[in-house]
This record gives structure tokens, sequence and C-alpha cells, in this order.
């Protein structure tokens, strides 16, 4: 395997013969930013045009990259074409007779079957409306074709064709308001309102929301009430988190219980939505103690938070488990930066030959951050350090420019579909449980965020004792429980085949499950939800593809393995205790606790 154009070649293996990648561009300096290079690299290039430190607080805090650095692409990829006009005049006469066959109404071009842009009726039976949809589908269709025929090779493609897909989604046809016949039949029915009320939401998120669409209306949704309201007590509380105990819900439960490590990235209660939705509630169901930790929200005082932190309170809370239910050892469950945390954790407790962790949950993480995905695309030694700089100022990464990276991977689902939806159509953004989790963002303190861009860029956890956490060397093939490795088919946050590789680092069993949904919905798949399925193979061998090739569709929710596996990993059943806490540990105030308000 070989590294993409730009980036470090993989390692051949590691020391537990597995296959780890290598570095995705170098461990960025603290010295002082690099210079503009004048050839080379397209990212640095367009970092350089885009203005530097200040322009990198787009969609991609994590690796400084954002829309102006796009626009900084675009400008290059321009000069390009300038340069060699005949590249763009391949292919032309094809692209000519097309577009005669549109104009005659004899074009077969039509959107994909779930582009949902385009399903109003007048797409098909309007000739106008129908000529413009071909055209648009038709040209947009070309971005790969131009990249390649301007001679852009690798890495460098790969951030050319994301750019272009940027203002391809951009110019939809449905994104304006008379190339929507939808909008404009709505217009014509509420008598102008849907125009005023979609001036009314578009001036609101001016004000409040960073100019971005509102994806969800909060307004139904309380915490404890009908979000986080699974009964429970906030047992032990530092100055970095809250420990939650949950009251069993069932006349026995397994003396070996589950603590839960939410990412750093989000709040905690993706696992305890709304009551019917919840995992939290889903696993005491099943007789499963449940503990699970609630981050405090940092601020500019806690700047100097990082992985040490993090692992000392992972730490703590385990063993606070451990006291309150008599277990030697738990079993622990994290999901995506959570989950790189309990990786950490067990390769630093493995490194002590501490035993206290039973077995692992590890859902949507990347071990090994060798990815295709979108998230580092831009990642260079520039930018990064750019993207450092803007954090070390106020000490934090405000949610915000977090949420604004997810959602500019995806701009057709997480962006136009919203401004569609809440300006042109004058509508109110759904009221949804999922989406109002998501809007409640988190900080990241610089010195925690500085880590995690060092950890991708150097692809730290895959590369044996690359970082030290609490005074260890970290090597991710010391973990030898089970491991149970969860990964989502359509994510675009943290690509299945790369989450795969995580049961390639670790030396125990592990079981890998792949979802049939994305980032989020694989997490919370309760199994009420319809048309869900699962992959489940027993094996796992050295390559994703080997695996899948051999892997049966499962209907339903992965939950429901989960807790099969769960409970043959969790000891004997025994007599529900009489009340949340111990002495050490008593309950203080009922759960979602304090910090989740933050």
């Amino acid at each position: 395997m070989t590294a993409p154009h730009g980036q470090v070649p993989l390692a051949e293996t590691s020391p537990n013969g597995r296959h780890p990648a290598g570095s995705r561009a170098g461990p960025p300096g603290a010295g002082p930013e690099p210079p503009a290079p004048e050839h080379g690299d397209l990212a640095e290039s367009a970092v350089h045009l885009a203005g530097g430190a200040e322009a990198a607080l787009g969609p991609g805090p994590f690796a400084g990259f954002g829309l102006r650095q796009a626009a900084g692409v675009l400008r290059i990829a321009g000069r390009q074409a300038v340069r060699e006009p005949q590249a763009l005049l391949r292919g032309a006469s094809g692209a000519g007779r097309e577009l005669l066959r549109v104009a005659l109404g004899k074009s077969e071009v039509a959107p994909d079957k779930g582009d949902k842009r385009f399903a109003d009726p007048a797409w098909r039976e309007n000739p106008v409306y129908r000529a413009v949809m071909q055209t648009y589908l038709y040209l947009g269709s070309g971005v790969d074709g131009v990249v390649d025929n301007l001679g852009i090779e690798g890495v460098n493609a790969e951030r050319a064709r994301f750019a272009l897909t940027l203002v391809r989604e951009a110019l939809a046809p449905t994104n304006f308001l008379l190339g929507n016949p939808a909008a404009l039949k709505r217009s014509i029915d509420t008598g102008g309102g849907s125009i005023r009320s979609g001036i009314a939401n578009w001036t609101g998120d001016l004000r409040h929301n960073r100019g971005m669409p509102s994806m969800v209306d909060r307004r139904p949704f309380r915490l404890g009430e009908n979000l986080a309201a699974t009964p429970g007590a906030v047992i032990h509380r530092t100055q970095v988190f809250e420990l939650i105990q949950y009251t069993p819900q069932g006349a026995t439960v397994y003396q070996r219980p589950m603590l839960v490590v939410p990412p750093q990235v989000n709040k905690y209660y993706a696992l305890d939505l709304a009551p019917g939705r919840s995992m939290v509630e889903y696993l005491l169901k099943q007789g499963i103690q449940v503990f699970c930790i609630s981050w405090r929200n940092p601020t500019g005082a806690q700047r100097d938070w990082n992985f040490d932190t993090y692992a000392q309170a992972t730490i703590e809370a385990i063993d606070a488990a451990r006291e309150v239910t008599g277990s030697p050892d738990v079993n622990v469950m994290g999901g995506c930066l959570g989950g790189m945390t309990v990786a950490i954790v067990q390769a630093h407790l493995a490194a002590l030959d501490d035993h206290r962790i039973h077995s692992a949950t590890m859902t949507v993480t990347l071990l090994d951050c060798e990815s295709d995905g979108r998230m580092f695309l831009f990642a260079t030694p520039q930018s990064l350090a750019l993207a450092k700089k803007a954090s070390r100022r106020s000490g934090v990464i405000d949610g915000w420019q977090m949420a604004q990276v997810f959602a500019w991977l995806r701009p057709n689902d997480l962006v136009w579909n919203y401004w569609v939806n809440n300006y042109l159509l004058g509508k109110d953004p759904p009221a949804f449980d999922i989406l109002a989790w998501n809007g409640d963002t988190t900080r990241l303190s610089s010195a925690f965020h500085h880590q995690v861009l060092d950890l991708a860029a150097g692809n730290q956890l895959a590369r044996p004792g690359t970082m030290t956490v609490l005074g260890t060397p970290i090597d991710i093939s010391r973990i030898a429980c089970d491991t149970y490795v969860v990964a989502g088919r359509t994510d675009h946050i943290t690509p299945w085949h790369t989450c795969y590789r995580t049961s390639q680092l670790v030396s125990g069993r592990s079981q890998f499950v792949l979802c049939s949904s994305g980032h989020i919905q694989t997490v919370v798949a309760d199994p009420k939800h319809p048309r869900l399925g699962y992959y489940l193979n027993p094996e796992t061998p050295p390559e994703a593809e080997q695996w899948m090739a051999g892997a049966q569709r499962h209907e339903g929710s992965w939950w429901e393995h989960w807790a099969g596996w769960l409970a043959d990993r969790s000891g004997e059943q025994v007599a529900v205790p009489q009340s949340v806490g111990s002495p050490r540990f008593p309950a203080k105030e009922p759960a979602p606790g304090t910090y989740v308000h933050q």
C-alpha cells in the first residue's frame, strides 16, 4: 500500500506484525509559520492565498482549512486552466452533443435515485425545469474530468475535487428561489408568507447562528425531561467530569459494570436521547449496570487540559464504578474521540500490567488516521500550524467551528438542505432529538486540540511509542482484552475501512460490526428504527474488503448483537442494588447533572 502523492508512505509492518499507517503530513512544529510555497502542495498554496491563520476558521479547525482556502484551491485551478486552456476543451465536443440533446428534450440525464432535490414533479413535467436540471447534472458530473484534464495528481487532485464539489453543490438550481419550483409554489400558496418567513429565518441565523442555516428547532427539548431523561444520579464530580450512575431497570443486574466514555467534542447524551431511543435505557433493560462520564465544557481557563487530563479522569471514573459495584474490573465503551481516549487508557494500563478493563467497545473511532475521508484532506504542516495558532490565541476551539467542519463535509445534507427548507420554503427547521443534541456544541481546550492534530498528522496511535500519555509510551498492540469495533458504511467522518484497522492494531480478539448508516446514526440505532441493518463476520482478515466479502447482513439494530456480546463479558447476575452510589460516592443530584448544561 502506498500513500497518496504528497504524503509519507506507510510503514511495512508494526511490532505486532500488523500494518499501521504512516504520517499524514509529519508532526507540525511549534516554530514560526513556514513561508508560502511557490510550487507544490496545493493546500499550502491555498492557505497562503486565503490569508493565513485568520482565514483558517472555516470548515476545518482540526486541519486549519476553511471556505476561503477552498476558494484558494479554485484560484490555483483557474490559473492552471488559463495556462492550459486546451485542457478544458478536451471533451467539449461530447458536452456540446449532450447539451444539444438537453435542448431538444431528448437527453436521458436523470438525478440519482436518492437525490431528493429534484423530487418535485415540475422537474420531470416542465420542459424548462427539466432542461435546467439536466444541464446542471451533466455539467456537474464533469468535476473529475476537469481535475484530470488539468493534470492535478494525487492528494492535490482530491483537494481540487472537494473544492469543485463545494461549488457544484452551491450552484444547484434548487438553492435559488426561481430555480426551485416547490419554493415558488409555496410562495404563491402562502401569499408571499413563506418568503417573509424565510427572510426572518435568514436574519435570525445571521444574528444567532453565524450565518449558517439552523438544522434544528430546539424549543421542544428539555434536558432531563425529553432528552437525557433516563433516571440516575451524579455520584462523583471533579473539575473535569461528572460521573453518572443510572438506576437499574430490572430484577437483577450483571456484576461487571459498563463505563461510557463520550467524545470530548460533543455532550454525552447522544447515548441517552428521547425515551425509547436511548442506548443507556436499552442497556439497563438488558441488565447492564451503566455509568457514564459527562465532561465539563472547557473555557480558556482550562486551556492546558490534554490527553493526560482526560486519561486520568477516565481511570478515576473506572475506579469509582469498581468501588460502587464491587467489581474488580469494568467494560468500557467510547465513541469517536472517546474511543481514542479508551484505547489510550487501555494501552497505558496494559503497559503497567493493570487489568482494570475487561473488554472495550469502540464506535466510529479512528485509531489509524491514514484515512481516505475528507476530515484531514487539507492537513499539511503549514495548515496545522495555523490551526494551532488560532486555538492558542483564545485557549479553546469553539463548538460552532467544529460543527461547521462536519456540515461542510456533507454540504447537500447538512447545509443546502436546510437553506432550502428554512429560507426558500420559509419553514422552521425540524424538531428532532439527534439534531438537538448535535446543535448543543462543546469546546476543546487548545492543548487537547493541538494533541489531536499531532495525533492525526503523525498517525501516532498506529506507530507504537510515538505518543506518550501519563508518562507511558502508547502501544495499541498491548491491548489484549476483547474488543467490539463498530463502524458506519456511509460514515463521512470516520470511514469504515479505516475503522476496521483497529481490529488489526490490537492484539486481543476483535468483533467488527459494520452498520448500514452514517456517523451519528450508527450509534443511535434504536431497534425500533426501520430499515436498519448491520454486517457481521466472525473473522478479522488483514483487509477490510476481505472482511466484507465474508460478512452477512442482518436486519435490525447492532445493539441487539452487542447486548449479547456484552452479557457474555459482564459476569454473574446479582440482585439489584437498593440505591445508586455508595458511602464513598453518594448520589448528589439527579441525572443529567450540571456539566451538561454548560
